[in-house]
């Protein structure tokens, strides 16, 4: 490595071949946002993705499979668990073919760490969750006012204008409800709660004065938009979707970013590092090794989005020394890599409902119910145990025959008619809940262990503390008390020892702050010491809050990518 030094079997093409505008290392739901951005901007742009190509609806193979049309009717394995003990944990049969193995990606674990990854054009767009929320000054504020980590450098009013943004584009269902600490957004119309899940919201509203249930607010379209959609109520979006019928990079940037003439996107390449120059004292490009060739290709560009994703982004800054940066790419401050954080929802409980017995519902909703954070608001509602605070998803329905298969008797006619029998209505309430940033929580990298393409090893040392610990106590007694107090019997709950990365909210590793001395990127998505870099995915987030952040992930890129370009057109970069 170094300041542009030769590497052996370097591919020297040309440098006015492979020069472009921008450069954006990722497909995903950042970098799809990135590439957009810039290719509507004008900007001639390379989207690098280490992965395979994915083209949507074709490469969707299992979308109209039923399940026993799969050989192993939707089950992992033996050996899928023995290859995969990280990954299938998060795959079924139906998709299994969207993550990437830990046997041939694996890295190295301190402490039990789960890093779910998804190597392809889209990334984990094609996978997530979906559920979007907006981040408020609560969060904004909160490292300054307890004094932990270094304060966000922007508050809300300066993201809003971009949450409207993103979210007109993207387009999500839900329900304005007018809180201040969950924004209300560009809504599509929501989804339909069930008949349990309004009376266990009507409860709530009765019996408690600082809490609230609403439908989750989902990516999924409840209606046709931007050419797109809607959804189908499948309920198999894991899959891929066919109706683009959900947000992905696949469905909406990538399509809308191709449609400009601007971008060429370059599936199985793996960048080794960013380039820097320190006569201009700016990042000139990135080396790419391919990934199936491992033939090495530099790419030339004046603005670098990194996209791709928390931690493989802070490990493409840590492999990019030189000697004007010997310990990683704009580490000036030596907060890359540091300051990891993952949500935790490990913890919970659900019950059964008597009545309702003539109501069913139809459709398989891709979301559930989703109760905003009212812990630690203000003085009545402060706690002594613990900082910050947790949001419950959770889902009302009512449990099939097939559902109770441990308590039915009998065989033949009988037993199928069982099967078939409605049963009593059951509702489920889990905590995501934040965690706050430890510069304990890091990952490095190990030079003594390297991967197939000569790379070293990730090492990730991570833990939950005191004040999650705290939490979880929280969580676990407000669930039951909930249930109980809206008239549900037979509650039981669950109090799992929560694994960081098994939500699958990364986050943290080159994190915004005001200081160059205490943080890697600026108000802007900037790095401090690199003017020309961005990093705009999960690795710039100073806090975590608790609600699901790629929302914000998209938000902050079309804003750094507004600022790049005004920046670039000033002759600032």
């Amino acid at each position: 490595m170094g300041d542009q030094q030769q590497t052996p079997n370097l591919n020297t093409k040309g440098v006015q071949a492979n020069t472009y505008d921008a450069i954006v290392v990722g497909s995903g739901i950042s970098g799809g946002w990135a590439a957009k951005e810039l290719c509507e901007k004008g900007l001639k742009t390379l989207v690098l993705e280490r992965g395979r190509n994915i083209t949507h609806i074709k490469d969707y193979t299992t979308a109209f499979m039923a399940p026993w049309e799969f050989p192993h009717h939707l089950a992992n394995t033996l050996k899928d668990k023995e290859a995969d003990p990280v990954a299938s944990g998060a795959y079924d049969e139906a998709c299994k073919q969207f993550f990437v193995s830990d046997r041939e990606h694996p890295y190295i674990q301190e402490k039990p760490f789960y890093w779910i990854r998804s190597y392809q054009v889209g990334g984990r767009s094609l996978t997530w969750g979906r559920q979007c929320y907006r981040l408020s000054d609560l969060d904004f504020e909160a490292n300054a006012k307890e004094g932990i980590a270094v304060d966000w450098p922007i508050r809300y009013k300066d993201i809003a204008p971009w949450y409207d943004y993103v979210e007109s584009f993207v387009g999500i269902s839900g329900k304005a409800e007018g809180l201040p600490h969950l924004p209300d957004g560009v809504f599509l119309p929501p989804m339909d709660m069930t008949c349990v899940e309004t009376e266990f919201a009507q409860k709530i509203k009765e019996k408690y004065s600082d809490r609230l249930v609403t439908i989750g607010r989902v990516a999924n379209l409840t209606e046709a938009w931007k050419g797109r959609g809607p959804c189908q109520f499948r309920n198999l979006c894991y899959r891929g979707c066919p109706f683009s019928g959900y947000f992905s990079s696949n469905a909406a940037t990538l399509p809308a970013a191709q449609a400009t003439g601007n971008m060429t996107l370059l599936p199985d390449s793996i960048v080794i590092e960013v380039l820097y120059d320190k006569q201009q004292h700016k990042a000139s490009g990135v080396r790419v090794m391919n990934a199936h060739t491992k033939t090495v290709t530099d790419y030339f560009a004046r603005i670098i989005f990194l996209n791709a994703s928390t931690i493989a982004t802070a490990s493409i800054l840590l492999q990019s020394t030189s000697r004007s940066f010997p310990n990683g790419l704009g580490n000036s401050s030596q907060q890359v890599g540091h300051n990891l954080m993952d949500h935790f929802s490990s913890t919970g409980a659900q019950g059964e409902y008597e009545g309702f017995d003539d109501k069913y519902y139809s459709g398989r909703r891709p979301v559930g119910i989703y109760m905003p954070r009212f812990q630690n608001l203000g003085p009545s509602t402060a706690r002594k145990d613990f900082l910050r605070g947790y949001g419950l998803q959770g889902n009302g329905s009512r449990l099939r025959g097939i559902d109770q298969l441990p308590v039915l008797d009998g065989f033949g006619p009988k037993f199928r008619d069982q099967l078939v029998q409605p049963g009593p209505w059951t509702l489920w309430l889990g905590g995501w809940a934040e965690a706050l940033p430890y510069y304990s929580n890091k990952i490095t990298l190990d030079q003594n262990k390297k991967d197939s393409w000569g790379l070293p090893l990730v090492k990730i040392d991570f833990e939950y503390k005191e004040n999650e610990t705290n939490m979880r106590k929280d969580i676990l007694a407000s669930t039951e008390e909930m249930l109980t107090v809206a008239g549900f019997k037979n509650i039981s709950s669950y109090n799992h020892t929560p694994i960081g990365g098994a939500t699958v909210h990364e986050m943290g590793t080159a994190r915004m702050g005001r200081d160059p001395k205490t943080s890697v990127l600026n108000a802007f998505n900037q790095m401090h010491d690199v003017k020309n870099v961005f990093i705009t995915d999960g690795s710039c987030m100073t806090s975590g809050a608790c609600q699901n952040p790629s929302l914000t992930y998209m938000a902050l890129t079309a804003r750094a990518c507004d600022y790049a370009v005004t920046e670039m057109k000033k002759g600032n970069l």
